[in-house]
């Protein structure tokens, strides 16, 4: 992808995931070609933009690597955590992006069940020898989404420290935050997907996964 950015888009990046990158953990970087695994709800998938525009097929514009998208709308790490397996069987990914949970806060359920959930995902892919990437999302708060100040729910940066996968922090929640960059309460539009994918390709940076 070699559109020209915005400063305020590179800003908002760098800001974004500031905290994120100083903890990352360092990792070497994947060639070109690498198999990558996308692994996620709608927001993977890309509703909100055009054909094409999805977080997956930005990064591997940007990167040369083979992102597989394997967005799944709708669903929940509760129902993402069968379908795992069969996808690290297949396409043996050098490095898989998790980004669940959404649908999970939507239906209300507890933060303790969701982490679960989403550790089970995680020591599948570790298991698989799969560099791991937690993306975080926001918890699910109606007065922080009507005043333009969503956070991240705070089983991200626990599940990130107890099993040291790369965490990109804020991002999500800063995309949603900014109402010239979604399409609705819960999905980036065209606009929000490159913010997320060029934020996600600094902490990819800047753990070393990305030259």
């Amino acid at each position: 992808m070699q559109k020209r950015r915005p400063h305020w888009i590179i800003i908002s990046v760098m800001l974004a995931t500031l905290c994120a990158c100083e903890k990352s953990p360092q990792f070497d970087a994947l060639a070109p070609g690498a198999t990558v695994l996308a692994f996620g709800d709608s927001v993977t998938y890309g509703v909100g933009a055009n054909s094409g525009e999805d977080f997956p097929t930005l990064l591997a514009a940007e990167t040369g690597w083979n992102v597989i998208n394997a967005g799944v709308s709708g669903d929940t790490a509760d129902k993402a955590k069968h379908r795992i397996g069969a996808l690290l069987a297949k396409h043996q990914p050098r490095l898989v992006i998790v980004e669940l949970g959404g649908n999970d806060f939507l239906r209300r359920r507890s933060m303790a069940a969701v982490k679960q959930d989403l550790r089970h995902i995680i020591d599948q892919s570790l298991n698989s020898g799969a560099t791991t990437v937690l993306i975080s999302v926001p918890a699910l708060s109606v007065f922080r989404a009507t005043m333009g100040t969503l956070a991240d729910a705070p089983i991200y940066a626990e599940l990130a420290e107890e099993t040291s996968v790369v965490l990109v922090s804020d991002l999500f929640s800063g995309v949603l935050s900014d109402d010239n960059l979604k399409a609705d309460k819960i999905h980036p539009n065209s606009r929000g997907y490159e913010v997320f994918t060029a934020g996600l390709v600094t902490s990819l940076t800047t753990a070393g996964l990305l030259l």
